[in-house]
């Protein structure tokens, strides 16, 4: 039995393929490269031979991704194919809602076609918007009202994805779900295969890292009036291999019988500012560059960091990487020996 990726070829969805893989299991990608890269899915086709399949659509293709999972036999699709510029969404709505919410509908069409019982949702703590005074650190309870279009995207494939496993319940056919919420993902695989190589950058990590590298004209500060310490934005950095475990601790705890559908944050814990993360680069890298100061972006929430309670007493899952320059150091590693990142092929 296989897994269906969808988003395989971008930045988490690689690494969770990855992880998969180095589990024993045959890994099904399904990208339309509209942020991956094929070089990604070459290494790991090449790491793990005879065990990877690559199918370039869209995830909403319901035609190409059910016979995808018919041929494969998938039990189980971990779904992280989206836009995920908050900037990007202000500017353009309409772009977010196509690609994120009606492809989503297509998956789902796909999905019941074939029978799949086991989903997993790249969902994010943008679902939150601005909590509440006294709700942060960040409970999955807390009430959902995003401050941009991508969070709003993310909480109807939330809202689609409960529907539908209630209405599998109601139809007696087995099928559960889990829908995780990521805070900040940062950092690279620690064995060096993979890394992150957005087109365009817009991460904080990687932009400073280029900035401390000299392979950028130093970098911005949006916003250093924000209610925080330092005036900065605060979030909660979560290093992918650990965000990709939680995925692995969320395929072995869904039980389709159940019909049901869970949400879990996944995050570290504790929050950074924006300069506290470019401290960090600095202190990792030992380069310094200039910072310039700029008014706040629209969509932008002040501090979003994560109450770990549900994830860790329900699926056992604590992030090992807890150290900022830990998760500085593996992403600033992977940029130094990859200056070009995948070798420029992206489209």
């Amino acid at each position: 039995m296989a897994v269906l990726v969808t988003g395989g070829a971008g930045y988490i969805g690689s690494h969770a393929c990855l992880r998969l893989l180095e589990a024993g299991r045959e890994v099904v990608i399904v990208d339309n490269l509209v942020r991956g890269h094929v070089a990604a899915v070459e290494r790991l086709s090449r790491a793990h031979s005879g065990r990877v399949s690559f199918v370039e659509a869209d995830a909403g293709d319901v035609e190409a991704v059910s016979a995808a999972m018919r041929e494969h036999s998938v039990d189980t699709v971990l779904h992280f194919a989206a836009l995920a510029y908050v900037g990007e969404s202000v500017d353009d709505p309409l772009r977010y809602y196509r690609l994120n919410v009606a492809s989503m509908i297509g998956l789902l069409e796909a999905i019941d076609a074939c029978g799949i019982g086991r989903i997993v949702f790249s969902s994010s703590c943008a679902t939150y918007g601005d909590p509440p005074e006294g709700m942060v650190p960040v409970p999955e309870d807390c009430p959902q009202s995003p401050t941009s279009p991508y969070g709003w995207t993310k909480l109807m494939g939330e809202r689609m994805l409960l529907d539908y496993v209630e209405s599998c319940r109601r139809a007696g056919k087995p099928c559960s779900a889990v829908m995780l919420r990521y805070f900040n993902v940062a950092g690279a695989d620690r064995g060096g295969l993979l890394g992150e190589d957005h087109r365009p950058e817009t991460h904080l990590v990687p932009i400073a890292i280029d900035a401390a590298l000299g392979r950028r004209e130093g970098m911005a500060i949006f916003g250093t009036d924000y209610p925080t310490e330092d005036g900065t934005n605060v979030r909660d950095y979560v290093h992918v291999d650990d965000l990709i475990e939680a995925h692995l601790r969320a395929i072995d705890a869904l039980d389709p019988a159940e019909n049901s559908c869970r949400a879990f944050n996944v995050g570290i814990g504790h929050g950074h500012s924006v300069r506290q993360v470019l401290d960090s680069v600095q202190r990792v890298s030992g380069e310094g560059f200039s910072i310039r100061e700029e008014p706040r972006r629209a969509g932008d929430a002040v501090a979003l960091y994560n109450d770990p309670t549900r994830i860790r007493e329900e699926l056992g899952w604590a992030a090992e990487v807890r150290d900022l320059d830990e998760i500085v150091r593996t992403a600033l590693d992977w940029r130094r020996e990859h200056p070009e990142g995948y070798g420029g092929q992206a489209t």
